[in-house]
């Protein structure tokens, strides 16, 4: 009784189905999307960068940065960062059990060197087990989260270089009933290495870059076939912001973000199927080589993820945020609008982020209407001074 071969389909369409939306199914040509295990890794865990198309790569340090570039945590306005995050998740659809949360931080041990961690916790609700037939077989609590220790270093005064571990726990079979096969949770253990660049000037404009290379690690399975594995969400990310001082008032932060899985995509023949073969050969794939057989086959630009954001800061006080997140038709076609609000008080601040509505019909977005609350506290330094106010270096 393959229990859990079907619930595995089921949780991950179930996530999916929040991240790839259906108006792909429309296109005429067979798809062929990059799928990995454990995607609740690639869902933004921050209300800031929520609010700006999912946009932080290379955005001005704050308490969340661990989630996106831990190497601008040695360039941040204070000595200690935390961050608290909730978002439900696929509300649109009518699910109130479905959410992630997140959490992170940074402590600066000096002005050159700071080390940080996060934590991911998503619930997928309650699943209902059933057999062939349609029989029910009890419910299910699957449970994943990730978490992750990190260390950032300044090379110069405009450049750091920042490492992370991660280890990742899925439980997609938590409550599953007995069966012929023996099921177990997915582990898998992964780094991360960033890269920023700080181009501010003293008052604070000019432009910033980042280059992350995240989730290289191994792969993971559910059962002690050693061949049954999938891939986890190896990415590269490139990202860089301008900055624009108005006034010691105002000021606008505007950015792009590009994202690549390196993932390759499954081998499909004429009639767009994979074969039992040339499964098991993809499957049989090294990591290692994985991540550079991502980059060929044609029509790579359409593998690219797009994150463009701007946020509006008033007095380091009160900030507007806008953006947009694009992913091509062949790989999901996630097309949405963001935007978002933050409000900093003293050592506290307060960020929401909302995603526009869009499509209708069996067209609509899932992702429609997704909240996020965030909470952000910084502490040791200056409390006048903004959370998101990126710090300042000499021209």
């Amino acid at each position: 009784m393959k229990i859990l071969v079907n619930f595995r389909f089921s949780a991950l369409l179930l996530i999916f189905s929040g991240i790839y939306s259906i108006q792909a199914q429309t296109t005429t040509q067979p798809l062929n999307i990059v799928t990995t295990a454990v995607p609740f890794l690639r869902i933004s865990p921050d209300a800031r960068a929520g609010g700006m198309g999912d946009l932080g790569v290379a955005t001005s340090p704050d308490a969340n940065s661990a989630f996106y570039n831990n190497a601008k945590t040695p360039f941040a306005q204070h000595d200690v960062g935390i961050g608290l995050t909730y978002t439900p998740w696929l509300k649109d659809l009518g699910l109130n059990d479905v959410y992630l949360l997140g959490a992170a931080g940074y402590y600066k041990l000096n002005d050159n060197q700071a080390i940080s961690s996060s934590i991911r916790y998503f619930s997928l609700g309650n699943i209902q087990f059933t057999d062939a037939g349609g029989n029910s077989l009890g419910q299910g609590e699957p449970r994943e989260w990730g978490a992750d220790f990190g260390f950032s270093q300044k090379l110069s005064d405009h450049l750091s270089l920042g490492l992370a571990l991660r280890y990742i726990h899925s439980n997609l079979a938590a409550g599953a009933p007995s069966s012929s096969t023996t099921y177990k949770a997915g582990t898998a253990v992964a780094g991360d290495i960033s890269m920023y660049y700080n181009g501010l000037k003293e008052n604070g404009q000019g432009w910033c870059y980042g280059l992350t290379v995240t989730n290289l690690g191994t792969k993971i399975g559910y059962t002690n076939d050693a061949t049954d594995k999938d891939y986890i969400p190896a990415n590269l990310s490139l990202g860089a912001t301008y900055t624009a001082v108005f006034d010691e008032e105002n000021k606008i932060t505007f950015g792009l973000d590009v994202h690549k899985l390196l993932v390759p995509q499954l081998p499909l023949d004429s009639s767009g199927y994979t074969s039992s073969t040339a499964l098991a050969t993809y499957q049989s794939e090294t990591v290692v080589s994985s991540w550079f057989k991502s980059f060929s086959g044609p029509d790579q630009f359409k593998l690219l993820n797009f994150s463009a954001g701007l946020e509006y800061s008033y007095v380091d006080q009160f900030f507007l945020r806008v953006g947009y997140y694009y992913e091509d038709p062949t790989q999901g076609d996630r097309k949405y609008f963001t935007a978002g609000v933050g409000l900093k008080y003293n050592v506290i601040g307060l960020n929401f982020s909302y995603l526009v509505p869009s499509g209708n019909g069996v067209t609509r977005n899932p992702l429609s209407n997704t909240l996020r609350f965030g909470l952000v506290f910084d502490l040791d330094n200056n409390t006048e001074t903004s959370s998101t106010t990126p710090a300042t270096t000499q021209p």
